[in-house]
Order: C-alpha cells, then sequence, then structure tokens
C-alpha cells in the first residue's frame, strides 16, 4: 500500500508540474518590429556630394575644437556646475543601484533570526492530549503552557530556470548604459549652449560699437544742421529729424545694454553661479575665422551621437523587458531552506544534535487561471518596445536632418556674409559722401539720414551674420556628435 499510495503521489506532482508547462505554452508572442530607418539611412548627407569617412569633425574632443582661451573657461565651469549635468549623474547612480538590485535576484537571500513564544494547547485536543501524555525525561513531564524558542538561519532562493532574472539584470545594465549615453547628451547640448550663448554676446558687443558710433556721426550730423539753420541753408525740420534720430539712436543702446545684462546672466546660470562679469576679447571678434568642418558619412553618427546611443540601448532595454514579461508566464521554481535550533527552553538549545531543526522546500508555481495582471504586464512591456523603436527611428532622421540642413546653412551663411560686407563698405562710402555733399548744402538732409540708416542696419546685420556664422558651425560640430568626449 505504501509503495502505491507513493506512486500515487508522485503521478499527482507530475501532473501539476505537466500542467504548469503547458500552461506556460500559451505565453503570447511579443511583436516583431523592424528598424528599416537604420537600415536605409544614406550614404551621404547631400547625393550631389561624396563625404569622406575618415574626416569627421565630430570625433574632435572639444578642447581642440575651440581655441578661445575665454571661451575653453567658460565651459570648463559649466561641465563642473551645470545643474542639469549634475541631476543627469544623478540618475547615473539610480540605474547603476538598478543593476544592482536586478543582480541581487539571482542570488540566494539568507537571513538570521531569534525568536521566543509561548503557547497553550487545550487538554481535550490530540496536541493537548499528546503533550499531557509525554515525558521529555523519565519522571519528567512536558510543560504546560508550552514555551518555544528558537535561533537560527533562514535561505530562499528563485531558481533562474527559464534565464527571467538574468533578462531583467541585462535590461537594467541596457537602462544604465543609455542614462551614461544621456550624461554625454547633455554636455554636448552644454557645450553647444554655451558657445552659442557666447558668440551672442560678443555680437551684442561689437553692435554696442556701432550704435556708440553711430550715436557720434548723429550728433555731429545735429551739429552740422544747427549751423546751416543759422546761415539760412538749412530749416528747424532737419534740426528736428537729426535730434530724434539722435535720440532713437540712444534708446537703442540702452536696449543693447540690457540685453548684453541678460546674455551674460544667462551665460552665469549655464555655468551654474551668480551674475558676475563674463570675461571676453570682443576686438577680433568680426576678423575671427570659423573653423572648416567635416560631416564624414551619415552612418558614422550611430557611433558618434550620445542621443542615437541612448535611444539604441533603451530599445535594447525595452526588448529585454518584453521577453521577461513573456517569462512570467512561465513557472518559477522556489527553494526555501531553515537551519537552527529550537526548544521549549533556552536552556535546551545547547543540547546537540536534539535540538538542531531544520526544513528544506521546493515549490513550482504559476500562473494558471488569474492571468489578467501578467497579460496587462506584457503587453505594456510590448507596446513600449514598439514606442522605443519609433523614439529610435526619431533620433536617427533628426539627427540625418539635423546636419543636412545645417551643412547647407554653413554654406550659405557664408555667402550672405560676404555680399554684407559688400554692402557695408559701399553704403560706408556713400555716408561720406552724403555728408560732405549735406555739409556743402548740395544735398538733403533726408538722404544723409537714410544713408546713416542703411550703413547701420547693415553693420548690425554683418555683425548677426559673423555671429550666425560661428554658431552655425557651433550647432553643426554638435550635430555631429562633438563636444562630449
Amino acid at each position: 500500500m505504501n509503495m502505491m499510495e507513493n506512486l500515487k503521489t508522485k503521478n499527482i506532482i507530475t501532473a501539476i508540474a505537466l500542467s504548469l508547462v503547458l500552461a506556460s505554452c500559451k505565453a503570447p508572442m511579443a511583436t516583431i518590429i523592424k528598424d528599416e530607418v537604420k537600415e536605409n539611412i544614406p550614404q551621404n548627407f547631400n547625393q550631389e556630394e561624396q563625404q569622406d569617412a575618415n574626416n569627421n569633425s565630430g570625433t574632435t574632443p572639444w578642447r581642440q575644437f575651440f581655441t578661445d582661451p575665454n571661451l575653453v573657461t567658460l565651459i570648463e565651469t559649466a561641465l563642473k556646475n551645470n545643474q542639469e549635468l549634475l541631476i543627469t549623474l544623478q540618475e547615473i547612480e539610480i540605474a547603476k543601484s538598478g543593476v544592482l538590485a536586478k543582480k541581487g535576484r539571482l542570488t540566494p537571500t539568507v537571513s538570521a533570526g531569534i525568536g521566543a513564544g509561548l503557547k497553550k494547547a487545550g487538554r481535550y485536543t490530540s496536541e493537548g492530549a499528546g503533550d499531557a501524555t509525554t515525558e521529555i525525561e523519565p519522571g519528567k513531564e512536558m510543560p504546560d503552557p508550552l514555551g518555544n524558542f528558537e535561533a537560527g538561519l533562514n535561505a530562499s532562493w528563485e531558481i533562474d530556470i527559464w534565464k527571467k532574472l538574468r533578462t531583467e539584470k541585462e535590461s537594467a545594465v541596457a537602462h544604465y548604459l543609455s542614462t551614461v549615453e544621456g550624461k554625454n547628451f547633455v554636455l554636448s547640448n552644454l557645450i553647444e549652449e554655451v558657445a552659442d550663448n557666447y558668440y551672442e554676446l560678443l555680437a551684442l558687443d561689437n553692435q554696442l560699437d556701432i550704435i556708440q558710433q553711430y550715436i557720434k556721426l548723429q550728433q555731429r550730423a545735429l551739429e552740422i544742421s544747427k549751423i546751416q539753420k543759422e546761415a539760412a541753408a538749412a530749416t528747424e525740420l532737419a534740426v528736428k529729424k537729426f535730434e530724434a534720430e539722435l535720440a532713437k539712436s540712444k534708446a537703442a543702446e540702452y536696449t543693447i545694454r540690457q540685453q548684453i545684462t541678460e546674455k551674460e546672466n544667462q551665460i552665469n546660470a549655464l555655468l551654474g553661479r551668480y551674475p558676475q562679469p563674463i570675461v571676453r576679447t570682443k576686438e577680433n571678434f568680426m576678423s575671427t575665422i570659423p573653423p572648416t568642418v567635416y560631416t564624414g558619412i551619415p552612418s558614422q553618427l550611430l557611433a558618434n551621437r550620445p542621443d542615437i546611443k541612448q535611444a539604441e540601448l533603451e530599445l535594447k532595454a525595452s526588448k529585454l523587458d518584453v521577453e521577461a514579461a513573456r517569462k512570467e508566464f512561465y513557472p518559477s521554481l522556489e527553494i526555501s531552506a531553515t537551519l537552527g535550533l529550537e526548544a521549549f527552553k533556552p536552556s535546551y538549545l545547547v543540547k546537540l544534535p536534539e535540538s538542531i531543526a531544520y526544513n528544506l522546500a521546493g515549490e513550482l508555481a504559476g500562473p494558471l487561471i488569474n492571468k489578467s495582471a501578467i497579460k496587462a504586464n506584457f503587453q505594456t512591456a510590448d507596446a513600449k518596445q514598439v514606442q522605443a523603436l519609433y523614439e529610435y527611428d526619431k533620433t536617427i532622421l533628426n539627427a540625418y536632418l539635423d546636419v543636412a540642413n545645417l551643412m547647407s546653412k554653413v554654406k550659405n551663411i557664408d555667402q550672405y556674409y560676404q555680399l554684407k560686407s559688400q554692402e557695408t563698405k559701399a553704403l560706408d562710402q556713400s555716408i561720406d559722401i552724403a555728408n560732405q555733399l549735406f555739409r556743402n548744402s548740395r544735398a538733403d538732409y533726408l538722404e544723409v539720414l537714410l544713408n546713416q540708416r542703411d550703413a547701420l542696419d547693415a553693420k548690425m546685420e554683418l555683425i548677426e551674420a559673423k555671429q550666425k556664422q560661428l554658431s552655425t558651425v557651433v550647432d553643426i560640430y554638435k550635430s555631429l556628435g562633438g563636444g562630449w568626449k
């Protein structure tokens, strides 16, 4: 009979295990995704020109790319103090802790404990009747109430038979690596912002110099108009027009001064410090020649741009999350064990081996009926996987378009700057001619005013063109993946 009962028990256990395995076969399949954007990335940024794969400015360290020592100092300060960067560094630490947590689930959990209790069983129960008729030693009855003292170790371990825990750890590692790339992207953006704002500040400095020169020019023109009025060679209208133009120019000066203050504080904010003067040299701004930028080939963006690498790692993590969520449908095997000392009196704890107690159990369990929560988690992970693919594709596409647009902008802004330089020179000459004619009463004051305004606007636009020229080079350097090395 015992053999028959043992065989029947084994058959029941086998049937249960088989039902768990069969239930796991009903796990849904993940959505199969294909990255067509990455596979179809063009060979060149400009189909009419062939790029050299060996020359790529995105791999140039930022200290070599930027040669202005004042700008380099500002960037160094920003890399130490910028709050957004410091926040990102903490995200890396959080992700690192996530890896350790997932790794810890692969190892057994062991705890130590001690306990004490007191129990009294009813006399007319099987337990109470048994204790009443049991002697611990000859002539010594079982205590009533019965104490219980124990001390020992407890261990539990989920056996990773489906590699679900390893998959979760791999996902955590991929997410951690993506936060590192996210930090690199913040570095690249931060350097770009500091450089762009620095060039904008230098442009404002030069525009302030131009407006101050224009004010002096207007003051001389006003004096000439007053002299001509006294000599009856001009009217009061000419005097008032020059006075109005002078007031307008002085108002513009204060507007630029305010813009300079705000731009300085914007740079200070990026540097993580309170307002203070920004050290800079404005004299050589207009003669600064932007460095030549080499774009390489589009496929190099996949390795150079941190935001693309971040999106790729997040896609990898999302795929692993789907795999881990699918394995939740499979049965899990857990082993638990205890080993320690147990007795109803503390003095008996040291009596060995009688006080030794242990327990070892294995449990194979899997979802059979209520799978709605597991299905929901799987569907969520699957949707996030598809979402991560779209995000990755969008990042690649935007990176390619950024570089293509900026390459065109570099060429066009260079041509624009050259033409503005010609316009400025011609208008400077026309101002001298108009002023000379006005002094000799051979030109109307309106001609002088119009020439001066046109010259002022042209010089302002020329300065803006120089700033855009320098900033565009910085932007394309960042778009190629430069700035974080």
